[in-house]
């Protein structure tokens, strides 16, 4: 049944893609018609006389959308990356029409204008239909209609924050039957039932239809990992581990040879040369184009700020930052000024009676963070970045978590890899220090970008900001 669904779901991309591929080339013939004349050139043929190139244009583009597996994505899959995989499977597909063309059908002098035409209209084409039967078929999940059933193993921490990010995406459709843990006398977690232990694994899957089957034991063994596979042989479950493995997701180890003898070598997290040039421009140009833009707002805020209650309006903490030096870092007050007079240093925590009513809308959307747009000109912070904790935090961090430390290698930022994913707040810090480091060790401009940009269409939408 599930790979009923599966198929349908994809198999309904491939009509899509055709009328999109073809209705791309047609716009783009249009366009170079309607301004040919306005730019001095020749018009072009009629587009009837460009039936060949149709039809090198959609099987070309059909067997690189194949080929690169467009047809073979997972329905969770961010929307950023999928943008990002049509561009480039267009854009391949666009040069090897032009070349396919030129070379079987000479006679037809394709313009590079109509080429260059046809890759813009046919990418925003196909992007627009992807997004519109993504969210369709999103719908229908949501509905309850193809919504894969998920087994979770292991009920500990790992576990649950898999429950927390699944009802955190409800998009993504997944129905969650239960856990099954060895831990003795609980019943549920996080408002899950506990099936029982693993013994029952393979029953369980078997008679409550599995479609998925999630492993959250970080510190189970590869034999354990292996028998625990094994079990779920229901044809069409689907087994996916959550890996430990601080290494894995860190993506802190490589493997290298020395005369043929494999070894593992520890990455050097830190930027350097280039690519930390590269980064400090990048973060001149949107922190200086940023700060013009939002100084209206800013004002705004601090106007609102000084009405709502007495203080100053801006709120001036000290944070560790690059190789461990302390900096300032600026915000828009959004507490009392008495807020840790009496407590001392603490996070804040959902529905915290020291925010005021205008801070907790700051808080929740952001807002109260522009002023770090400052920091970032000044060469405390970048915009993208492990985010800097305060001083007292990261000693007690430093002796807790395993390799904490060098999340200090790099600037902090305004907003980061584990910010974007939900993990901020009061939430797991040894989660935030691996996806710190997965962002610092797999770093370039398309990541910086990605999370810039799934910061500004998530603001005001994460539960953990308060």
């Amino acid at each position: 049944m599930r790979h009923a669904r599966t198929l349908l779901e994809r198999a309904s991309l491939l009509p899509l893609d055709i009328v999109a591929f073809a209705l791309g080339l047609r716009l783009a013939h249009a366009f170079n018609a309607r301004t040919s004349g306005l730019q001095g050139f020749e018009p072009p043929p009629p587009f009837e006389r460009f039936g060949a190139l149709v039809t090198v244009h959609v099987i070309v583009l059909l067997l690189v959308f194949f080929f690169q597996r467009m047809y073979h994505q997972p329905h969770d899959v961010p929307r950023f990356d999928l943008v990002g995989r049509i561009f480039r499977s267009v854009t391949l597909g666009a040069v090897l029409t032009f070349a396919v063309t030129s070379f079987l059908f000479p006679a037809l002098q394709v313009s590079r204008r109509i080429t260059i035409y046809s890759w813009i209209a046919t990418f925003a084409l196909v992007a627009l239909v992807r997004m519109v039967h993504r969210a369709l078929w999103a719908l229908l999940r949501r509905l309850g209609v193809g919504r894969p059933r998920v087994l979770i193993i292991g009920a500990g921490a790992a576990g649950q924050d898999l429950v927390a990010r699944i009802h955190r995406r409800p998009w993504l459709g997944y129905e969650i039957i239960g856990f099954l843990d060895d831990t003795p006398g609980r019943t549920q977690a996080r408002g899950v039932p506990i099936l029982g232990p693993l013994s029952i694994l393979k029953r369980t899957v078997q008679e409550r239809a599995v479609d998925e089957v999630l492993i959250a034991l970080p510190e189970a063994s590869r034999a354990e990992l292996v028998e625990l596979a094994g079990q779920c042989d229901r044809e069409g479950t689907s087994i996916k581990i959550l890996p430990d493995v601080f290494q894995m997701l860190a993506g802190e180890i490589q493997i290298s040879t020395l005369d043929g003898l494999p070894l593992l070598t520890m990455h050097d997290l830190a930027l350097r040369g280039w690519r930390r040039t590269m980064k400090r421009w990048i973060d001149v140009i949107v922190a200086g184009t940023a700060l013009i833009i939002a100084s209206p707002l800013i004002l705004l805020l601090v106007l609102l700020v000084k009405l709502e209650s007495r203080g100053p309006a801006f709120f001036v903490q000290e944070r560790m930052g690059l190789d461990m030096r302390p900096f300032p870092i600026i915000k828009i007050r959004s507490m009392r000024t008495d807020a840790e007079v009496a407590s001392g240093p603490v996070w804040a925590r959902r529905d915290d009676p020291r925010v005021t009513r205008l801070g907790r809308f700051m808080r929740s959307t952001n807002l109260d963070e522009l002023p770090q747009l400052v920091n970032v000109l000044l060469g405390h912070m970048s915009i993208v970045g492990p985010r800097p904790e305060r001083p007292e935090f990261v000693e007690e961090f430093r002796g807790a978590i395993p390799r904490y430390a060098e999340r200090h290698r790099e600037r902090g930022g305004i907003t980061g890899w584990a910010q974007v994913n939900g993990l901020r707040g009061n939430t797991s810090i040894e989660e935030r220090t691996k996806y710190d480091l997965y962002y610092i060790e797999n770093w370039s401009i398309l990541f910086d970008l990605k999370i810039m940009a799934r910061t500004l269409l998530g603001s005001g939408r994460d539960p953990n900001a308060y």
